[in-house]
């Protein structure tokens, strides 16, 4: 398995979109939408003489053995582990001695450096496509900068802001200006259940709004019906939303989620929501359900979040 998926280019200058998929090895849809949209972009030229592509869009596979064996992780979360610290500490060691989630980050960092230095690209966006254990909504994740949150309006999904201070050393938290010498931001995207066929679909409709977004594609090249697909799903569901509570658990805490939430489920105050060694967990305030954990592997039990308005 390689680390690249592909990458597209006519050689005009412009932005360096990166996108990740498979940051988490069971979370397989990413792979496949970028696959797709390399297909899609190959073949557009063919069918639309007038298509003019400017700067490169690049396709990267994130924890590779874990996506081998399908799961979230082998030793550690690989999308908890950007932070500079560590990766300073990485960087400075020799690559055999390394985990297998730092061999991971290495190569990752290796190949994002690769794409920059191929494209002399200096704006530059890393797109991470994620999907969830629950049903119900897709929603986009910015790192706090007006660029990135332009970019996660423009995907038609519910904004979710606040995440960062919820959870530690996500792509979110690396891949911006403090860390990089060039413009650098970065965006998550949530594009549905892991085994849902669609989710794959929506994947698509969103980097291709990215790529509308950030200018490597003409809006007027860009097919109605990828913000059909958005708006659709997201249908209902509020534009704006910030964090609540997130709630970590540990290895042995035996944090077991109770059944059927979904995500943007509307939760009460004293609902039940799950249970650890410590006894029941109820909801503390009322606010709207996030990524409820439904698989062995995770370091967050739930998170509340609560509509943005005004």
């Amino acid at each position: 398995m390689n680390r690249l998926i592909g990458r597209y280019s006519e050689g005009n200058k412009g932005p360096l979109l990166i996108v990740i998929g498979g940051m988490h090895g069971n979370e397989p849809a990413g792979i496949h939408a970028v696959e797709s949209l390399l297909q899609m972009l190959e073949q557009e030229k063919g069918k639309n003489p007038g298509f003019d592509f400017k700067g490169a869009f690049v396709g990267l596979r994130g924890n590779l053995q874990a996506i081998e064996q399908g799961r979230r992780f082998n030793e550690r979360d690989l999308n908890r582990s950007w932070v500079n610290k560590k990766i300073i500490d990485i960087e400075s060691q020799v690559y055999g001695d390394l985990t297998f989630e730092d061999k991971e980050i290495a190569d990752l960092l290796a190949a994002i450096r690769a794409a920059i230095e191929r494209y002399d690209a200096r704006e530059v966006c890393v797109l991470d496509i994620h999907t969830t254990t629950a049903s119900g909504g897709i929603f986009s994740i910015p790192n706090g900068s007006e660029k990135s949150l332009k970019l996660a309006k423009s995907m038609h999904a519910p904004v979710v802001l606040g995440m960062l201070d919820g959870i530690k050393g996500t792509s979110l938290h690396y891949f911006n200006n403090h860390y990089w010498d060039l413009d650098m931001t970065s965006i998550v995207f949530e594009a549905g259940q892991h085994i849902e066929a669609l989710s794959e679909n929506r994947a698509i409709s969103a980097m291709v709004s990215c790529l509308r977004e950030l200018g490597c594609v003409h809006p007027t090249d860009v097919e109605s019906h990828h913000d059909k697909i958005l708006k659709q799903y997201a249908e209902g569901l509020p534009e704006v939303t910030r964090l609540l509570y997130a709630h970590s658990i540990g290895k042995d805490d035996d944090f077991v989620m109770q059944p059927g939430f979904l995500n943007f489920q509307a939760i009460d105050s004293g609902t039940l929501l799950a249970r650890d060694n410590n006894g029941p967990i109820h909801a503390d305030r009322s606010g709207l359900m996030l990524m409820p954990l439904y698989q062995a592997q995770g370091e967050d039990g739930f998170f509340l979040i609560e509509e943005v308005t005004g």
